[in-house]
């Protein structure tokens, strides 16, 4: 427990010292956010704030974990590149967004591509360890479920929505990160329980690959607790899509090498919330030329509704916070 303490507040105070110096360095480049015209107009006062502020936390999650894992690292070691991976895109797409000063960076197919190989070989990794396989866990009941060879295509599409859903719900100031910093917090008390229950019987490499995927969640918690003392309403930086894509590769690969991703409308209720709320919209201004919310994804709905920023923020949060303690009932 010590260890994770001191993993959690590392990560913590290290994005701290990398937000005292890569803010002021993002400023002076002049690396701001070009705000969508046609979101809230209560946005427009965001423009110029810096972005790709998930520099700040990917490599304190990378250096932390790296630091205190000790033992056999493949799981935590595809958590890692998963997360770095999808950084990657997510800083092209930032940097097309800042040099070319255009809000929607790069091409959706460009993403989508780059994304699926990404969660093609992780989902591969997956089902050819014999560790994972092609079983999953379903919630509640405590059985498991043999996917077989649908296991892959399967596992790339719940990847890819993880990712794209955390990407959808960074557009309020914390929110991401608040509601990210819950689930992080989640998943290190879910693989406590899994490590405990581990030690009572034979199985040395889950123990220890188990033992290290908890120090990555938990230099994964800290990281966003110290972001969040940046990201926080008024915001002096944005996660960008290096942040937010990151932060959903770090969700997805928890997911997937937990064999949990029939727990995600718990645990991950409230990005998939802000992934309906788009696709209801498309279909129905579509199929029936009307729109169901004010506008997409949700959490603008509530914004556009009356609520202030900060409440949406915090209903959201709340609501993650319950999600993930009916789920931590039912582990």
């Amino acid at each position: 427990m010590k260890t994770i303490a001191a993993t959690i507040i590392s990560a913590f105070l290290l994005t701290l010292i990398m937000g005292i110096i890569l803010i002021p360095l993002l400023k002076r480049l002049k690396f701001g956010q070009n705000v969508r015209d046609d979101g809230p107009k209560t946005h427009l006062l965001k423009a110029g704030t810096p972005t790709m502020g998930g520099l700040l936390f990917i490599f304190p999650i990378i250096i932390v974990t790296l630091f205190f894992a000790s033992g056999d690292l493949s799981f935590t070691l595809v958590a890692l590149l998963s997360t770095l991976g999808f950084g990657l895109i997510g800083f092209v797409d930032d940097y097309i967004n800042i040099v070319k000063k255009r809000s929607l960076g790069l091409k959706a197919y460009q993403k989508l591509i780059g994304q699926t190989l990404i969660a093609a070989a992780i989902a591969y990794y997956a089902y050819t360890s014999p560790h994972i396989g092609s079983s999953i866990v379903i919630p509640i009941l405590g059985k498991e479920w043999d996917l077989g060879v649908l296991y892959i295509p399967a596992t790339i599409f719940v990847i890819v929505g993880i990712v794209n859903s955390v990407n959808l719900t960074d557009g309020l100031d914390g929110l991401a990160t608040g509601v990210t910093l819950i689930v992080a917090t989640t998943f290190t008390i879910i693989l406590s329980f899994a490590i405990l229950a581990l030690e009572n019987r034979a199985g040395q490499f889950l123990l220890e690959n188990y033992s290290n995927l908890l120090i990555f969640s938990a230099a994964l918690t800290g990281a966003c607790l110290g972001f969040l003392r940046y990201n926080s309403h008024p915001a002096k930086i944005f996660m960008g899509d290096t942040g937010s894509l990151a932060l959903g590769g770090a969700v997805a690969a928890l997911t997937v090498l937990l064999r949990m991703p029939l727990w995600l409308p718990l645990i991950g209720g409230v990005y998939m919330a802000e992934a309906l709320s788009v696709i209801i919209q498309v279909l129905s201004f579509k199929l029936r030329g009307k729109r169901v919310f004010k506008m997409s994804p949700l959490h603008h709905h509530f914004e556009l509704s009356g609520l202030p920023e900060t409440k949406v923020v915090s209903m959201f949060m709340i609501a993650t916070a319950v999600l993930c303690l009916f789920a931590l009932m039912n582990i």
